[in-house]
């Protein structure tokens, strides 16, 4: 299997794009391709705002995000390494990040993903992407369109709409992966061979990653539920309730792959052993 990395920050994306979605429930305006200080500048306070950034590459853009919404230098940081899922509130603004996924290749088993980072505050969204391209062109359709409750609601709706897109996702990804399984224990019963060992232990260990993933996001999303964020309303924690049910029956289904993989290295190596 080839070993896995989210997307390099640099060189390899040069490219920022900026993205700037105001909407309320009368009006609706989308802006992009414009230099950080300008966008800023069309900022409404009476809509909600989401400013999403494809690309990490540029330190000058990142930096006027930060100075203009007093962000944590951190918050920064965490954006721009390689975290763990986690909910954090500051003084001004909740942060949340987590892996987005977006295919297993059957042939390797190999997961292609970027962290993604929001900043939710009263009025605003930030999302920051390592590089461009995500699974919300369908949902910004929506927003245009006015379909559905995002326009009626605030910012805090828009990021549970946003991490429920997400993790909807993973059940992609989760079947594919029982796709996978399936074949490799057809492999396993009719020939075992050396690559199926490694076939079993790439398996393996994406489903370690998966874990890393799924069980502190999980934890996060716990905290949200809970109540303890003031920048959540109460009226919208149930939504987040039903996105960490999603997440923990996700965590069912991920363990009972796990077991499915032991027990097939088991059979596996005593079919060797036999021949």
């Amino acid at each position: 299997m080839s070993k896995r990395k989210s997307t390099p920050l640099s060189p390899a994306v040069p490219k920022v794009i900026l993205e700037l979605i105001s909407y309320n429930r009368e009006a609706y305006s989308k802006i992009d391709s414009l230099a950080p200080e300008e966008l800023l500048q069309k900022l409404q306070p009476e809509r909600v705002n989401w400013i999403n950034v494809d690309g990490l590459s540029s330190m000058e853009t990142l930096e006027k995000l930060q100075s203009h919404f007093s962000l944590h230098s951190l918050l920064i940081e965490d954006v721009l390494n390689d975290q763990r899922p986690k909910a954090e509130e500051f003084d001004d603004y909740l942060f949340f990040t987590l892996k987005m996924l977006y295919k297993i290749d059957l042939t390797c088993s190999d997961i292609d993903y970027e962290q993604i980072s929001f900043v939710l505050g009263r009025d605003f969204l930030l999302s920051f992407q390592e590089k461009e391209g995500d699974l919300f062109d369908g949902f910004r359709e929506r927003i245009r369109l006015d379909q559905g409750k995002v326009r009626k609601k605030q910012a805090d709706y828009l990021l549970y709409r946003l991490i429920d897109i997400i993790v909807d996702n993973y059940y992609n990804v989760l079947d594919r992966i029982g796709d996978l399984i399936e074949e490799t224990e057809d492999n396993v019963y009719e020939n075992p061979t050396t690559q199926t060992f490694h076939d079993i232990q790439s398996l393996k260990k994406e489903l370690i990653f998966l874990r890393k993933a799924l069980y502190p996001l999980r934890e996060a999303l716990g905290k949200v539920v809970k109540g303890e964020s003031e920048f959540v309303q109460e009226e919208n924690l149930r939504y987040f309730a039903d996105v960490y049910d999603h997440v923990a029956h996700l965590i069912d289904s991920l363990d009972t792959y796990k077991d499915l993989t032991s027990s097939l290295l088991d059979i596996h190596i005593n079919a060797m052993n036999t021949r």
